[in-house]
């Protein structure tokens, strides 16, 4: 697509998944096929983490004491947050702030809820709206000022070392996660000016959007005993001493929502994967007057049979023309189209079309078609899953001259780099290429010759750097 956020900004318009013309910036209404959408995401989402997490719900408030008390924390988010100082005509007492994010509202709960090595390991999550105020120019789903679809999960260990392995389980969740999605993924260690306020370490998720620019889609921070020290989170080990838990946070947002229409469309419309498709099979009877009975009923019955099969379907049948129903189904990325008129009846065959590949087939209306469909719509995840990677892949790009990286990024690519791992080095190398370092892909072999592309420093590690939303 030439331009990508023109596309982005009209298949969010056209497939009915927001509309952006409410009346505040950077928020927007979720319609109706757009939260279907969302739903499935989050019914895949919060299978994954009842596996080992609970779900909780706290209140959308935060004091001001309790917001300020981590000042490293509230230094990265000073700029960016709402306050409420009136409640009806009244003055508050103290300012209210609309959640960025909730670290600061469920510690000192976790204070309270956790006091001897049996209260560990703690696992909640909680799928909420987060508030913002973002300066920037405001992209729907990507750069909002009310982030609605905002997953956070915050744990808390015994020990350092269970911490860490946290981290790892997270990184095997979004793993799959995305993989359900459809959705490529980079993985990097972020580098220390650019971590999450308060943590001693975070690991990201990076995709890469159309234009050649990466949207950060997950984060995974190791806390460390940073909150625990600040909010006194403390439990009795086994041998009655007082220890401060080592605790960690893992976030998601409607970015992933974004990356997942973004990277599957084409100038057609949506290609949605089949675990998030409100419909992943639509149907769409070619209606005769004299065969309009016996072509539904036909329908109606393919629909039930398949229906059964725990699949998700839908008949058009709306007084309009057929191509239209092809348009508007293309357009709204159901991965399977199914084509059935007056002569595909007589002989016995319905008409088939995946979204990927747009070609026609004709499968026998026998016994044998819910596992025939089971197969094609299989082949359509797979697909669009390795075109999905194959562009990413194709679009990471390594260098060891410092003067290709503009050229390299300019082009639509991340640019992959032997790095020292200096904070100096990496600022001043951001400075120079005017981009973001996203963070450490690979540690390197300590033993090796390899030198900085800034200088001639030993590297340490190959990093991504990049232009970013």
């Amino acid at each position: 697509m030439e331009n990508f956020s023109k596309w982005f900004h009209n298949i969010l318009k056209k497939a009915d998944i927001i509309d952006s013309r409410y009346p505040i910036k950077g928020m927007a209404i979720w319609r109706p096929y757009g939260f279907k959408i969302r739903n499935h995401t989050l019914e895949l989402l919060r299978k994954l983490l009842n596996r080992d997490h609970e779900e909780m719900l706290f209140p959308l408030l935060i004091p001001q004491e309790q917001l300020i008390k981590e000042s490293i924390h509230v230094k990265g988010f000073e700029d960016e947050v709402y306050w409420i100082t009136q409640g009806g005509q009244n003055d508050l007492n103290e300012k209210l702030a609309l959640r960025p994010t909730s670290e600061t509202a469920i510690y000192p709960m976790y204070s309270l809820w956790i006091r001897t090595h049996m209260d560990l390991p703690l696992k909640y999550y909680q799928i909420v709206n987060t508030f913002r105020y973002e300066t920037k120019h405001t992209r729907p789903l990507i750069r909002a000022r009310e982030i609605t679809t905002f997953k956070e999960a915050h744990t808390a260990h015994a020990t350092k070392k269970e911490s860490d392995k946290q981290v790892q389980d997270f990184i095997k969740m979004y793993k799959e996660f995305f993989n359900h999605l459809a959705i490529p993924f980079l993985i990097s260690k972020r580098p220390s000016w650019d971590k999450f306020p308060g943590a001693d370490y975070t690991i990201a998720f990076d995709t890469i959007m159309p234009d050649g620019k990466t949207l950060q889609i997950g984060t995974i921070h190791n806390l460390g005993t940073t909150f625990s020290k600040t909010f006194n989170i403390q439990f009795e080990d086994k041998d009655s001493q007082h220890k401060y838990v080592h605790q960690t946070c893992a976030g998601l947002s409607d970015r992933v929502i974004a990356a997942m229409i973004a990277i599957n469309g084409d100038d057609k419309g949506l290609k949605l994967p089949t675990t998030t498709a409100p419909y992943q099979i639509t149907i769409i009877p070619i209606i005769f007057k004299n065969k309009k009975n016996d072509i539904l009923n036909k329908c109606i019955e393919i629909k039930k049979t398949l229906e059964n099969e725990g699949l998700r379907v839908n008949i058009d049948d709306r007084d309009i023309r057929a191509g239209k129903k092809f348009y508007d189904w293309e357009l709204k990325g159901t991965p399977l189209k199914l084509e059935l008129g007056p002569n595909d009846l007589e002989k016995q065959v319905i008409i088939a079309m995946r979204r990927d590949n747009l070609e026609k087939i004709e499968l026998p209306l026998d016994e044998t078609l819910t596992h025939t469909i089971k197969e094609y719509i299989d082949k359509y995840d797979d697909n669009i899953a390795e075109n999905a990677w194959n562009f990413l892949e194709n679009h990471v790009k390594f260098t060891a001259n410092k003067d290709n990286i503009a050229q390299l990024i300019e082009q639509g690519n991340v640019v992959a780099f032997n790095w020292c791992g200096d904070e100096k080095c990496g600022r001043e190398l951001e400075e120079k290429t005017g981009y973001n370092i996203l963070g450490i892909s690979q540690t390197l072999d300590s033993q090796s010759e390899i030198t900085c592309i800034k200088h001639n420093k030993p590297a340490k590690y190959i990093a991504y750097i990049a232009k970013t939303y």
